[in-house]
């Protein structure tokens, strides 16, 4: 199973790819944001529970450390978790994870080496951003996206589909941004 690497320039592009990843996740699948601090890890999770059609607005659960965002329709619920100042796997299990964790799209940020043994599999994003840029302070500044599939879950035909349902948002130069998707028409040739 491979690492895929999308590159975003800006935060849009990081929901973007987030959004269209959504439409190949489904109940019991957990993925575990990794990153650095601003690197991305909740506007990540926001273009997914746009994806996933939840209750928002989806905002970092730092101090609350879980929030469930329903599903508006028929689809996963979100589970988003910020495991920053959870102590280690005996305080995410506390947490008890596991009673959602079938029901629902699980993200947990900070969450790589805490919570992998919550599921026999995981997606891991990992978040990078460039080590000098213009405004630190600035969300969007470029990314790289690194998606690290494990487990029998993320077997190739889940990674091929995974694959196709980033390629919309990839543009020409590779990086990933939100794309007009609107049907084109020839109108001369229709009206015939």
């Amino acid at each position: 199973m491979g690492e895929l690497t999308v590159r975003t320039g800006d935060a849009e592009g990081t929901r973007a790819v987030a959004q269209a990843l959504a439409a190949v996740l489904r109940p019991g699948d957990l993925l575990v944001l990794d990153g650095p601090l601003g690197a991305g890890k909740t506007t990540f999770t926001q273009g997914l529970g746009a994806g996933l059609g939840v209750r928002g607005p989806v905002a970092s659960p730092t101090f609350v450390i879980e929030r469930v965002h329903p599903n508006l329709g028929d689809g996963p619920d979100l589970v988003h978790v910020d495991a920053y100042r959870l102590g280690g796997e005996g305080e995410i299990d506390d947490l008890d994870l596991e009673a959602d964790l079938d029901l629902a799209v699980t993200v947990v940020e900070w969450g790589r080496d805490r919570v992998e043994h919550l599921a026999d599999s995981a997606l891991l994003v990992v978040l990078d951003r460039p080590d000098r840029v213009e405004d630190p302070e600035d969300p969007d500044e470029p990314r790289t996206l690194r998606l690290i599939p494990s487990g029998l879950r993320w077997d190739e035909q889940a990674v091929t589909q995974l694959q196709d349902a980033l390629a919309p948002v990839i543009a020409a130069d590779g990086t990933a941004g939100p794309r007009d998707t609107a049907p084109t028409t020839r109108p001369a040739e229709e009206n015939r």
